[in-house]
């Protein structure tokens, strides 16, 4: 079906951080942005001082911070006072092993409050911080430390003895482990952290780094090769700060729960560093995800501002369907999405399950912060990623032959999405990768590797990663709108589609789905979808083949890896998998 706009009342307007669009593009200036923070006297920027002294110093020292829920329902709160006393003895504790500005401090942690400390008190003494995900194996995390030159691990005893321990020896740059979770006696090697906090003292003062010094490294996988490590400066907060104001709409008191990962860049950025220089309250859950859980936390932590994954939309669409109950959390006032496209549908489903729609965004690693957003204020596309935020100028333009970047104005002139550089918390390279950095410039544009359309509103459609999009008999398809289709199907709880070489049409669209639970895959089903999409999208569009799987390879950040299935098809190498999330075929 095709989707209806959602339109937005005069009071999501007026309420609104962003409340009239055109008013705040047209008077927006990132030397305004830069004025909101406090800074250092010299013109010095750190981004913890940011996040935690200039909360204090406002007299926020007794308002909650960070409310950590653990996997057995425990909870430790920390106010702003609490959480910056803590980062300070965590960046004494740096200081008194020598480590300082510039050096790589490295954190291998799941949900524990020991992360959030260990990057703040990581960015207050000047460090570089660098979040490793949990879930990563030996081979993963050894890549990405020596590509860093990491100096210090933060991590657990269970996960350093299963996957540091063995080849730790063999990493010249690795000065000190800290172990969170050893009360006692530490390893041979390592250091006990607990009792190194407790004699640390708590006054620290905060390192006066630079804007361009470096701040944050975060790794992003390509679908060949080693990973890339971006390299985020203490500028980044200038963005990170006002960017969760305009796109997640963020104001000083709200209860705010962001569900991704610190081990990945949204986790870090809008995880952490944006809420707290917005001074809100973070929601913590140390768990993965359950659905009945969720529903509870929502509730019972009475969250205002919700930030998650499409495929954490999807897993809760598929328990709604088995258990149909409104989630009865009237404290949400806002619902927003990241990591992938979000299905129609499943935008229009918040408003079946919450009373209100989620709000898609799109950014990459590589820009640091939400460039492109659906705001409180605005109508939304279900299926659209938005417009751009304030003080981001974006289009749609293509190469020719010869190297030149023509931008596109025609609405829904297909080609790649681009940004005019500038914003605070554009990467400043790819560590020790020149040459890479450099291709993603040309023509006074960076370039995303995403084609997308614009509409004649200014709102940019995605269309798939470049070398995702199906060329067919002279047609380009774009894998989200087919996989969009499919998710319509009342059976269909995920899909994937991929091109697969054809000798008369170039290529031919196959598509994979997984079932909505209770649910079983059959040939009247499979031609039934397929008779579905045709329907929907014409025969040269639609799929031509429909393979069931119980679940889709994505990565642990919840994007599925196409691919991952094109490879497995044709029998090509694989590419780097250190991403992959377990699956079930």
């Amino acid at each position: 079906m095709p989707w209806a706009t959602l339109r937005k009342t005069p009071s999501d307007r007026a309420s609104a951080n962003l409340g009239d669009y055109e008013t705040a593009i047209a008077s927006f200036s990132w030397d305004q942005a830069r004025g909101e923070l406090a800074g250092f006297p010299d013109g010095g920027l750190n981004i913890a001082h940011e996040a935690l002294d200039r909360q204090v110093q406002a007299g926020r020292g007794a308002q909650l911070a960070l409310r950590w829920i653990g996997r057995d329902d425990a909870v430790r709160d920390f106010t702003y006072a609490q959480l910056t006393a803590q980062a300070n003895r965590f960046a004494n504790v740096l200081g008194s092993l020598g480590i300082g500005k510039g050096d790589r401090v490295y954190a291998l942690l799941g949900r524990t409050p020991e992360l959030y400390v260990a990057a703040l008190g990581t960015l207050k003494a000047g460090a570089v911080f660098t979040p490793l995900f949990s879930a990563f194996g030996p081979e993963p995390i050894r890549a990405r430390m020596e590509i860093g030159e990491a100096n210090v691990l933060v991590t657990s005893q269970a996960l350093y003895h299963r996957k540091v321990e063995a080849w730790r020896a063999e990493l010249g740059s690795l000065r000190q482990v800290l172990l969170t979770d050893c009360a006692a006696e530490a390893p041979a090697g390592t250091i006990a952290l607990a009792p190194a906090m407790a004699r640390a003292a708590e006054a620290f003062e905060t390192v006066r780094t630079g804007p361009e010094d470096m701040a944050l490294l975060h790794f992003t996988s390509g679908t060949t090769g080693k990973p890339k490590g971006a390299v985020h400066v203490h500028e980044a907060v200038v963005a990170h700060h006002i960017t969760g104001r305009t796109a997640l709409d963020l104001r000083p008191g709200d209860i705010y729960w962001c569900t991704a990962d610190p081990g990945w860049v949204t986790g870090t950025s809008y995880g952490i560093i944006s809420p707290l220089t917005n001074g809100v309250t973070l929601v913590v859950d140390e768990a993965e995800f359950d659905a009945e859980r969720w529903r509870t936390i929502l509730r019972e932590q009475k969250v205002t501002v919700w930030y998650t994954a499409p495929t954490a939309i999807r897993m809760l669409m598929r328990a709604w369907a088995q258990d149909p109950r409104p989630f009865g959390v009237p404290d949400l006032r806002f619902m927003a999405s990241v990591g992938e496209p979000l299905n129609p549908e499943a935008v229009v489903w918040g408003l079946q399950a919450f009373g209100r729609p989620f709000h898609d965004n799109w950014w990459q690693t590589e820009t640091g912060g939400i460039m492109i957003a659906n705001f409180a204020a605005m109508d939304i596309k279900p299926g659209s990623m938005g417009r751009p935020l304030p003080g981001v100028s974006a289009g749609i333009v293509e190469r020719s032959p010869e190297g030149d970047i023509r931008e596109l104005e025609t609405p829904m002139a297909l080609g790649e999405l681009a940004l005019r550089p500038g914003w605070p918390s554009i990467m400043r390279g790819y560590l020790h990768e020149e040459a890479r950095f450099r291709k993603c410039f040309a023509g006074g544009w960076y370039l995303t590797g995403d084609l997308a359309m614009r509409d004649s509103d200014g709102y940019y459609w995605f269309v798939g990663r470049a070398d995702d999009v199906i060329k067919s008999a002279g047609h380009l398809i774009g894998p989200f709108e087919v996989e969009s289709v499919l998710m319509e199907h009342p059976a269909v709880a995920e899909a994937a589609v991929i091109g697969l070489p054809d000798p008369v049409s170039g290529e031919v669209v196959k598509a994979y789905v997984a079932l909505k639970a209770g649910l079983d895959a059959s040939e009247a089903l499979r031609r039934e979808l397929l008779g579905h999409a045709r329907k929907r999208l014409g025969a040269a569009v639609a799929p031509k083949d429909v393979a069931f799987r119980l679940n889709l390879p994505k990565t642990r950040s919840g994007k599925i890896m196409r691919r991952l299935l094109k490879a497995r098809e044709l029998g090509l190498p694989e590419g780097d998998l250190s991403t992959l999330e377990s699956e079930e075929r």
